[in-house]
């Protein structure tokens, strides 16, 4: 048998995580290479490890996530208004399979990105795509969107990610079109996906960012229904 030949026409066929594996079991001594059925299981094995971290990977890239950060580095603690436990509650994803959404406010540099990032990453790597949208360029996008005709597309794209998040929110006051789009944003994911928000402003008041009341009733009343809150505490961390 031709070990090379077969080495190659795995990866000929694009099964690069079989090949990988295929390749370090021949380097090993010959007296330890597996039976024929241990074979095919590391085999298949690697193949599916190669493909779930080849998907988690391209689900980051396209994230464009404003922090390379993991779970394992968030500050969990009492003072900062994040309890280990709830943290972990969050770390499940089962909000996303939910479609519930999770308000992280809190001052300046006290943290509120990095979290919302380690969630995403955390989304990727679980095999849910995910979309970092800072809410100003956000609007300016939907903007343009709207003149040139794709404002629909813009919105289906935004609709067909488990995970989205909408970053500085009410940096800004939101005109008659930009709180149109965040409620039609919100009425697309309905119990479908999830929504991380973050913002400098205490929820109670991101009733006052919008120019019309009752687009801020319709917002809010679909943004904080089952919502997961976290305020976080402290001064800005970048100081540190």
């Amino acid at each position: 048998m031709n070990t090379q030949i077969t080495y190659e026409k795995l990866t000929s066929l694009k099964l690069y995580g079989m090949a990988n594996r295929y390749r370090a079991i021949l380097e090993t001594p010959i007296h330890q290479h597996p039976d024929m059925h241990s074979l095919l299981a590391l085999l298949t094995e690697a193949e599916e490890e190669y493909r779930v971290q080849n998907r988690s990977d391209r689900y980051l890239r396209q994230s464009r996530l404003r922090y390379d950060a993991v779970t394992e580095q968030v500050n969990c603690s009492m003072d900062r208004g994040l309890s280990k436990e709830n943290f972990l509650k969050l770390c499940d994803n089962s909000y996303i399979k939910k479609g519930q959404n999770v308000l992280i406010s809190g001052s300046t540099g006290c943290g509120k990105s990095f979290l919302a990032c380690s969630l995403g990453r955390l989304a990727c790597d679980h095999g849910y795509p995910c979309s970092f949208l800072p809410v100003n360029r956000l609007m300016d996008e939907l903007s343009a969107a709207r003149l040139d005709g794709s404002y629909r597309k813009a919105l289906k794209k935004i609709e067909r990610t488990p995970l989205i998040v909408l970053d500085d929110f009410g940096l800004k006051t939101f005109d008659l079109n930009s709180s149109l789009a965040l409620i039609e944003i919100l009425d697309d994911r309905y119990k479908k996906g999830a929504v991380i928000v973050t913002s400098q402003i205490p929820v109670d008041k991101w009733y006052e960012l919008f120019e019309e009341a009752t687009h801020a009733d319709a917002f809010m009343d679909r943004l904080t229904a089952n919502a997961h809150r976290i305020e976080l505490k402290g001064g800005s961390l970048r100081k540190s």
